[in-house]
């Protein structure tokens, strides 16, 4: 048996758009970047869009474009991969956790309304919250917004988990309630572009700094240049930019992918509903969404263990799932337990929901290919426990 925990879908048709690239005049730095650009922001309803050659790169122009520097905050979660707290320092600022929601994992919004009271009285207010919509879930972006206008912080959207995902009335990453939205575009994600990410916004200025810091901090447009133009071969690099572009290789396989998003999306969603007829009657935590104001898009699928359960012990259940040839994995292990993070001193007992967390929880397979007898092969590690005797 091998289950992979995630696995692109890739068809003939995505195939025959990236050989039909291949076979033109531009592999990079061609029409099809704006035209990948313009179908992200036409299915999310964001104004503008800049893609990039990872998520990465997106969250570290994200942040350059609000400013981020040396002596800022920057807030976000700590259950997130460890791209949502370095794009802030790579800029040079510090940056500080909020603990997780019991239900959700997302950013709780009661520690985020304490954590922000305490810090306005001793003047340490983050300048940007980095929110994550883990496993694909949205955060309560309302709430999050409204405390950024009594705050005065501005707010990042980290959905590498969440394209095709919706948040009350429109998509996830429409940036109704954010200053710019991220996406990625990695093989285990809803659509694939081999690597690559985005930014989408509703601001033309913060759309202008990342097109431009994307490509060197280089312009061709005269209404952005320093200088008076030597001449029609004229370009001006008037800001220190990154080789950070994506090709349009990777944005024909994106534009193809792009077209199969919805299905995507609730195939996993089916997915998850027959994962959890298959725990109904297990001792473990399955997924909570709030079906009330979101739609999940289901990157990941995560139970938890519970640490005092007397039949299921995490570590075993893992490795026998491992050495079953089921492809588990643990979303994530909190950012200040890293040794890179660990000299910042930060305070494990601040975060309660992230240790305990991170204790019980395991990310089984989910793909928009799994079948039904493979996910039952999955849920028999858990309904046939190990340690129950079954001969007499």
């Amino acid at each position: 048996m091998n289950i992979p925990y995630g696995k692109q879908n890739v068809n003939k048709s995505d195939i025959d758009a990236v050989v039909e690239v291949l076979q033109s005049d531009y592999l990079t730095q061609g029409p099809v970047v704006p035209r990948f650009e313009a179908s992200v922001s036409a299915y999310t309803g964001a104004k503008f869009a800049v893609a990039v050659n990872s998520a990465t790169s997106a969250l570290h122009l994200a942040c350059l474009a609000l400013e981020v520097g040396p002596g800022d905050v920057v807030w976000t979660s700590p259950i997130t991969f460890v791209a949502s707290a370095n794009c802030a320092v790579y800029c040079g600022a510090k940056v500080d956790f909020v603990d997780i929601d019991p239900l959700t994992y997302n950013i709780s919004i009661p520690v985020l309304m304490e954590k922000l009271e305490r810090s306005q009285v001793s003047n340490t207010l983050p300048k940007v919250v980095i929110v994550v919509h883990l496993a694909g879930q949205s955060c309560d972006m309302k709430r999050i917004n409204s405390l950024s206008l009594k705050y005065g912080f501005k707010i990042i959207e980290d959905a590498s988990h969440a394209l095709g995902a919706r948040y009350l009335d429109g998509h996830v990453g429409n940036c109704k309630y954010s200053d710019i939205t991220v996406f990625s575009f990695h093989p285990v994600k809803m659509i694939t572009t081999g690597e690559g990410g985005m930014a989408v916004s509703n601001n033309s200025k913060l759309n202008a700094i990342m097109q431009r810091l994307r490509s060197h901090g280089i312009t061709r447009d005269h209404l952005e240049m320093k200088n008076i133009s030597d001449g029609p071969w004229y370009y001006e690099q008037i800001d220190l930019g990154f080789n950070y572009r994506m090709t349009d290789i990777q944005a024909a396989l994106g534009i193809s992918q792009l077209k199969r998003l919805d299905s995507f999306v609730a195939k996993r969603n089916k997915i998850a509903s027959n994962y959890n007829k298959l725990f109904e009657d297990v001792e473990i935590k399955t997924p909570w969404n709030n079906d009330n104001d979101s739609y999940s898009s289901y990157h990941l699928y995560i139970i938890r263990i519970p640490k005092k359960s007397k039949i299921f012990n995490r570590s075993q259940i893992f490795e026998t799932f491992r050495s079953n040839g089921i492809g588990v994995n643990l979303h994530y292990i909190p950012i200040y337990r890293q040794p890179y993070y660990q000299k910042f001193n930060y305070n494990y007992e601040d975060y309660p929901e992230a240790e305990s967390y991170y204790a019980e929880a395991i990310s089984i397979p989910i793909f928009t290919t799994i079948t039904e007898d493979q996910q039952e092969s999955i849920s028999k590690i858990l309904t046939h426990p190990i340690g129950h005797q079954s001969l007499f």
